[in-house]
């Protein structure tokens, strides 16, 4: 039996997928601003080890987030393919994601979406919202709210 993660969804969600460490996960397109070739990005000093830095974005300081780090996937060796970055808006702050590739924008209906099953009771980390198989991979759609820092976690 499969189980929508959330009630009062749309019959469909329209979702940007894209690849992180070899693996695949998508995002609301909503929350996508542009995508683009990565910028090399200032240190900041202290700053968590999934904060790359920041660029300036046509005049806006824009924190660049390592996705992989974020996610707890540790690949050193394709640290270096990161070079898309996904400019996300949430709640009226914008962040870059560091990512290998972006795969397309799919349209996947609701019904076939499954919840992701309960590994930790650190319910703040689960990072995955939803899960669904397309064309014979799994796809993992995160959660955003979880994957972007809140204000109190930036300052370092």
């Amino acid at each position: 039996m499969q189980t929508a993660p959330e009630k009062n969804l749309p019959a469909t969600l329209e979702l940007l997928a894209f690849r992180v460490a070899g693996q695949d996960y998508a995002l609301d397109i909503m929350m996508v601003r542009e995508i683009r070739s990565s910028t090399p990005a200032t240190s900041l000093p202290r700053a968590p080890s999934y904060v790359r830095g920041v660029i300036n974005l046509r005049g806006m300081v824009l924190p660049i987030l390592d996705l992989a780090r974020r996610l707890g996937i540790t690949d050193e060796t394709a640290e270096m393919a990161r070079n898309v970055t996904i400019v996300v808006d949430l709640g009226g702050r914008s962040f870059g994601l560091m990512v290998d590739a972006v795969s397309d924008i799919i349209t996947i209906p609701t019904d076939l979406l499954q919840r992701p099953p309960s590994l930790t009771s650190d319910a703040e980390q689960s990072f995955v919202n939803a899960l669904a198989v397309v064309e014979g991979k799994m796809l993992r759609i995160l959660e955003l709210e979880t994957v972007i820092p809140r204000p109190s976690e930036e300052a370092a």
